[in-house]
């Protein structure tokens, strides 16, 4: 095994271990963890990238993404609500105004991006 393929299968394995956790964890993203997630595993080996394409994890989180590049608005809305609520309390407890306009920045490109860029697919 070439060491370019060892580097992107290490990468892949902690692209998924960060996933994972963001299914915990609602601040971390888990849809693009996954996703290079498999870009990693499929430049690295065929074996990890069809494991993770079998995970339940990645079924619930990536798959349709990957595939048609949409989401319903189910699994919009909810992504929006979760991590807008994780966004809020920094966003009231803080007191620097630049953290604090730095956090709107975030939701509001957030927003745009959810809206304008990732279409939305019925259920």
């Amino acid at each position: 095994m070439k060491l370019i393929n060892i580097l992107f299968i290490l990468l892949g394995l902690i692209f998924t271990g960060i996933g994972m956790i963001g299914v915990l964890v609602p601040v971390l993203p888990t849809t693009p963890f996954l996703i290079l997630a498999s870009y990693c595993f499929v430049r690295g080996s065929d074996k990890f990238h069809n494991w993770l394409k079998a995970t339940k994890v990645y079924k619930d989180y990536a798959e349709d993404f990957v595939r048609d590049r949409s989401m319903t608005f189910k699994r919009k809305a909810k992504l929006m609500f979760i991590s807008d609520t994780m966004l809020a309390f920094p966003l009231i407890k803080l007191d620097n105004i630049y953290v604090k306009l730095f956090i709107i920045a975030v939701i509001v490109v957030k927003y745009w991006y959810f809206i304008f860029i990732i279409k939305t697919k019925k259920e």
